[in-house]
Order: C-alpha cells, then sequence, then structure tokens
C-alpha cells in the first residue's frame, strides 16, 4: 500500500508546512495532541507522551493494546477532528525496533479505524488525522517504515 493512498496520514520535514485545509474539518471542534519521538526513548516514556498529550483515561492499560484501543475511541475527548501532531517520529524508540514498529502499526490502525467508521445515521465520525515530523534528510527512511507497516497490515 502506498502512503499516497491513505489521506489521513501526512509525513513532513519538521521546518516542513502542511495546508491547514488538509488538517482541520470545515466546521466541529478540534483537539491537537502534541508528541515528540525524542521524548519516546522507551515504552513507559512513549506511553506517557501518548497519555499526557491526549488526556488519556485513567483505566488506560499502559499496553500497546490499551493505547490501540484508546485511539479507537477517544469519546473522552469531545471533539469531532483530532489531530495527532508527532515531532520527530523518527527518533521514537530508538533501541526497540519492535516497538517503534508496533507504535507506528497502533497508530497506523487507528488512522484506518476512524477513516471509514460510519454512525448508524450514515454521518462519518470524528475524524483522527496524524502528522509525522521529522528531519528533512529521514522522511524517505520514515515514509519507507511506515510502507513496510501498511504493508504488513495488509498482508493475510
Amino acid at each position: 500500500m502506498e502512503l499516497h493512498s491513505v489521506p489521513w496520514l501526512h509525513v513532513i520535514p519538521e521546518q516542513g508546512a502542511l495546508p491547514v485545509d488538509r488538517l482541520l474539518p470545515v466546521t466541529g471542534k478540534t483537539y491537537v495532541a502534541r508528541l515528540d519521538g525524542r521524548e519516546m526513548r522507551d515504552t513507559d516514556a512513549a506511553f506517557r507522551q501518548f497519555y499526557d498529550g491526549l488526556r488519556l483515561p485513567d483505566y488506560f492499560g499502559w499496553n500497546w493494546d490499551a493505547l490501540s484501543d484508546c485511539l479507537r475511541d477517544l469519546k473522552w475527548l469531545s471533539a469531532d477532528h483530532h489531530v495527532l501532531i508527532f515531532k520527530a517520529a523518527d527518533e521514537a524508540l530508538p533501541s526497540n525496533t519492535s516497538g517503534r514498529r508496533l507504535l507506528f502499526k497502533t497508530l497506523l490502525r487507528a488512522g484506518q479505524h476512524w477513516s471509514f467508521t460510519q454512525r448508524p445515521e450514515g454521518i462519518e465520525l470524528g475524524r483522527l488525522t496524524i502528522v509525522m515530523a521529522c528531519d528533512a534528510g529521514a522522511v524517505p527512511f520514515l515514509q519507507g517504515q511506515l510502507r513496510s507497516c501498511l504493508d504488513e497490515m495488509a498482508s493475510p
């Protein structure tokens, strides 16, 4: 699967710009969470970033399944649209390659969930937009990691 076919995921250089209309809905309340990969030296620190940035509920279980469940719920945030700004995404979990892949897959699954969910009345539920920023030279590396995760997720 190619990244250009995933409209809710953007990989940009940290000093790059992304048009606001690609991030925000025309109407409704938007919640913006900011994460920093440089602060995610281990999985506990990564979970702390999500806990603080998304104001995760107290029942959060501090593991990948719990993070996945929370990212696919988000009902404790009274917003119609959620934007996750992930600075230095390529630097998250630097000595834990498998953990970084779990992190990326968790984000990708949450984005997929929100992009296809509809209420019974046919009205689209609040959306999740993920912006992953890194140094300009690391953009191809980060895109490659995300593409690989998407391919693994698409394989039976």
